[in-house]
C-alpha cells in the first residue's frame, strides 16, 4: 500500500509538468515587512514560473511600511517587474524597530522612490481578487495585521482566497515576533475561516554554507544575482542571521510540501523544515527557474554554438548571457516560423518578453493588440508577439489593428491594468533607413537583399536591449 501511495504521488507530481502547460501552480499575494530573509523568499517566488506573484503588500515589522515599501519597489524594478502592484498597510500600530541590517540591506536602486503616494494595500487586493478568478494563497512574511483587514473589509477574500501561508512558529508560539507584531490580528486570523498553515524556519541553525552560495552564485539567472550580491556585501558576512533561513522556507514548501513535517497544533496547520540537504538542492532549482517544464516538445533547448547555423554561431553565448534564454529561444522559433531572420520580428519578441517581464507573468496570462499592421516589413512584429507572449489568435489573445497608419506598437492587458510598449522613433528610423536602403540598392528579389537582411538582423539581435529601445505608457482602461 505505501509503495502504491509513493507511486500515486509520483505520478501526480510529474503530470503537474504538463496538465496546464501555461498556468501556474500557485497564484500568490505576499504581503512583507522588509527583513533580510524576506528578500530572499520573495525573490524565490518571483524566479518560478510556477509561481504567479500578483501583488506586495507592505505591514510594518523588520522595517516600517515606508522604508519596507520602498526596498520592495527597487527589488521589483531591478528586476524589471515594474508592474507588480505594490500597496501599503498604513493602520496597523505596530512602531517597527527598523533593524539596521534590514535597513542598509540593498534590494535595489532606492533613488528617486518614495511611499508617499502608494496605493492602499487593501485597495490592491480588492483590484487583485476582483480580476483573478483563480483561488489564490495569501502569504504572510511577518505579522497578520493585513491579512486580518482584509477579511474584514472584503467580503469575498475568504472565498477566493484558499489559506494563509505564514512565516512563523505557529500558534503557541506568542513570544515569536510575526506573533506579537498584532496579536488581536494573528488571533482572529488563526480562528477564521481560511485554512492558516505556518511554516517553521530553521531558527539560529545555519541553511546557507559556502558551497551552496558558489552554487547560488553559478545559476546565472537575475534571481540567484540577486541573492549572490547579498551574500557577498558586508551586511551580509558581518550579520550571523545572514545565513539562518527563515521566510525562505515558505517557498520551498509552497513547491517541496513533502521535504517538510507537518503536524496540527490548535487546530492549525503547522510544516517544519525536514530534508536540510534536499532543501539546499531545492533553493537552487527554484532560483534557476526550474520548477516547469520550459518547452513543450523538446526536454532541453540547445545552446550549443555549433548547433547553429555558421553565421549565427558566434553570436549564440553572448545574446544569451546579455538577454536570457526566454528571448533567445523566443527568436529562434520566431525565426524558424517567420522562415527568415527579419529586424521586426526579433523587435516583436523582445517586445512580448519586455511586457511579460514588466507584469511578471509566463505566456497565454494577457491579451496583445498589435497596431504594426498587415504589411511587411512592420507587420513581421506580429510573428515576434505570437512566440514570445503566446497571445496566438488560436488562442484569441492577439488582435491586429489595420485601420490605422501602421506603426510598432503594442498594448498589452493584464489584470485589468494596460500598457502600451513604443519602439522609440530614432530606433525604427534607423532600421527602417536601412532597409529601405538595401531595397534600393539591391531589390526584394535579390539574394544580396536578403543577405544583407539576415546580416544586419543578427546585429540587432545582439545589440538592442529590450530594456532600452521602448517607451512604456500606462493606459487607464
Amino acid at each position: 500500500m505505501k509503495r502504491i501511495l509513493i507511486i500515486i504521488i509520483s505520478l501526480t507530481l510529474n503530470l503537474s509538468l504538463y496538465s496546464h502547460p501555461w498556468k501556474p501552480s500557485h497564484y500568490v499575494i505576499i504581503d512583507t515587512d522588509g527583513g533580510i530573509d524576506d528578500i530572499r523568499a520573495i525573490t524565490m517566488l518571483l524566479a518560478s514560473p510556477d509561481v504567479r506573484v500578483l501583488a506586495i503588500t507592505i505591514s510594518p515589522g523588520a522595517l516600517s511600511t515606508e522604508n519596507a515599501y520602498v526596498k520592495v519597489k527597487s527589488l521589483l524594478n531591478s528586476f524589471w517587474h515594474e508592474g507588480v502592484p505594490v500597496g501599503i498597510n498604513r493602520n496597523c500600530e505596530f512602531k517597527s524597530p527598523d533593524f539596521q541590517v534590514a535597513l542598509n540591506t540593498v534590494w535595489g536602486d532606492e533613488g528617486g522612490l518614495v511611499s508617499g503616494s502608494a496605493p492602499d494595500c487593501i485597495t490592491i487586493i480588492k483590484e487583485v481578487l476582483t480580476s483573478e478568478k483563480t483561488k489564490i494563497s495569501f502569504i504572510c512574511l511577518g505579522g497578520m495585521s493585513t491579512v486580518s483587514s482584509a477579511m474584514k473589509e472584503i467580503p469575498h477574500f475568504k472565498d477566493q482566497v484558499k489559506e494563509i501561508i505564514w512565516s512563523s512558529n505557529g500558534p503557541t508560539d506568542k513570544n515569536y515576533f510575526n506573533y506579537k507584531i498584532d496579536i488581536p490580528a494573528a488571533q482572529k486570523v488563526l480562528k477564521g475561516d481560511i485554512p492558516v498553515k505556518s511554516v517553521k524556519g530553521m531558527g539560529e541553525a545555519k541553511f546557507y554554507n559556502d558551497l551552496m552560495i558558489k552554487e547560488i552564485s553559478e545559476t546565472g539567472t537575475i534571481y540567484s544575482e540577486k541573492i549572490s550580491v547579498f551574500f557577498n556585501s558586508d551586511v551580509s558576512k558581518n550579520h550571523e542571521y545572514s545565513f539562518s533561513a527563515t521566510d525562505e522556507m515558505v517557498p520551498l514548501y509552497l513547491h517541496y510540501p513533502l521535504l517538510f513535517r507537518h503536524d496540527t497544533i490548535a487546530d492549525n496547520y503547522v510544516s517544519y523544515p525536514d530534508s536540510v540537504s534536499l532543501l539546499r538542492g531545492k533553493t537552487i532549482k527554484i532560483l534557476s527557474g526550474e520548477t516547469v517544464a520550459k518547452n513543450q516538445v523538446i526536454k532541453v533547448f540547445p545552446t550549443d554554438p555549433s548547433f547553429y547555423s555558421s553565421d549565427v554561431e558566434p553570436f549564440v553565448t553572448e545574446i544569451i548571457k546579455k538577454y536570457g534564454m526566454d528571448e533567445w529561444t523566443s527568436s529562434v522559433i520566431t525565426n524558424e516560423l517567420h522562415r527568415h531572420l527579419g529586424v521586426f520580428s526579433i523587435i516583436g519578441v523582445k517586445m512580448g518578453i519586455r511586457a511579460r517581464e514588466y507584469f511578471d507573468t509566463g505566456v497565454d496570462e494577457f491579451s496583445t493588440k498589435s497596431f504594426a499592421g498587415s504589411d511587411p516589413p512592420l507587420s513581421c512584429i506580429n510573428d515576434g508577439l505570437q512566440v514570445s507572449t503566446g497571445s496566438t489568435p488560436g488562442h484569441g489573445l492577439l488582435t491586429v489593428i489595420n485601420d490605422n497608419p501602421a506603426a510598432p506598437i503594442a498594448e498589452f492587458t493584464y489584470m485589468n491594468r494596460k500598457i502600451r510598449l513604443t519602439l522609440k522613433p530614432e530606433v525604427t528610423l534607423k532600421i527602417s533607413s536601412e532597409l529601405k536602403e538595401i531595397n534600393f540598392v539591391n531589390g526584394l528579389d535579390s539574394n544580396i537583399y536578403w543577405e544583407l537582411v539576415r546580416k544586419n538582423s543578427m546585429n540587432y539581435w545582439r545589440d538592442l536591449d529590450r530594456h532600452n529601445i521602448f517607451i512604456i505608457e500606462q493606459i487607464n482602461k
